[in-house]
């Protein structure tokens, strides 16, 4: 069994298994739990009452957090004529047509989010057995299937965040990095719980938020309080 380091010892002590936390006191721990040598990232994991099988209950969508994630996202569209210019313009790392999908055919997957207008969605198909796995595939659900490149490029670049419930009803999304404080993480977090409950399907029953977790990369997992996060948000 490996051993556990001093550090990571000392933070799982600052966690009770089984306490709600206050979200400021959650941030108070999950920012004094700082381990690596890194700007680690801070992460939600939402478990929610609904039945992903059941298409009505189905959670996708994406999100702007009011101070981004801290990542820089390599941004590609799949565009042609004046909509590579206005992509480019707007700050997109890469864009191009059949060019850009014949050099991902040869291997390049140097991007991390892609976008495409509608009328290239025929051409992109052809690398969908590539895209898809990797959750690359532009999706008009998530906004990234538009002819207004140039909006959805800024809102990429600015910190927006796709996301989707898995088949275990929950939902893993970042919302930002150690470095950003407690005032910023806490806005971003509140930001994100606020789209959440926007999506709440009419056919989901009983309790919505079942758990919420907060933790950092190498930090512990800080469960907080749904009631109070409802709260906070009424209060806003």
């Amino acid at each position: 069994m490996a051993k556990l380091g001093k550090k990571h010892t000392d933070s799982l002590t600052k966690v009770e298994a089984g306490t709600l936390y206050k979200l400021d006191d959650a941030l108070e721990i999950s920012l004094s739990c700082k381990r690596g040598k890194f700007d680690e990232s801070v992460d939600l994991a939402i478990r929610l009452g609904v039945d992903p099988r059941h298409a009505d209950q189905m959670i996708r969508s994406s999100h702007v957090l009011p101070h981004g994630t801290g990542k820089t996202e390599r941004v590609l569209v799949f565009a042609k004529g004046d909509k590579v210019k206005e992509a480019l313009d707007a700050g997109a790392d890469f864009a191009g047509g059949d060019d850009i999908v014949a050099k991902i055919q040869g291997g390049w997957l140097d991007f991390d989010r892609t976008i495409a207008t509608p009328d290239m969605m025929g051409t992109v198909g052809k690398i969908g057995r590539v895209l898809g796995p990797r959750g690359l595939m532009p999706n008009a659900k998530l906004g990234t299937v538009t002819f207004d490149v140039a909006r959805v490029v800024q809102e990429i670049k600015s910190g927006k965040v796709d996301f989707k419930v898995d088949k275990s009803g929950i939902v893993h999304a970042m919302i930002g990095k150690i470095s950003f404080g407690s005032d910023k993480l806490r806005e971003n977090l509140l930001s994100f719980i606020g789209k959440i409950i926007q999506l709440k399907p009419s056919s989901a029953k009983g309790i919505y938020f079942k758990s919420i977790s907060m933790s950092s990369t190498m930090g512990p997992g800080i469960k907080l309080d749904p009631i109070e996060l409802k709260t906070l948000l009424k209060a806003a």
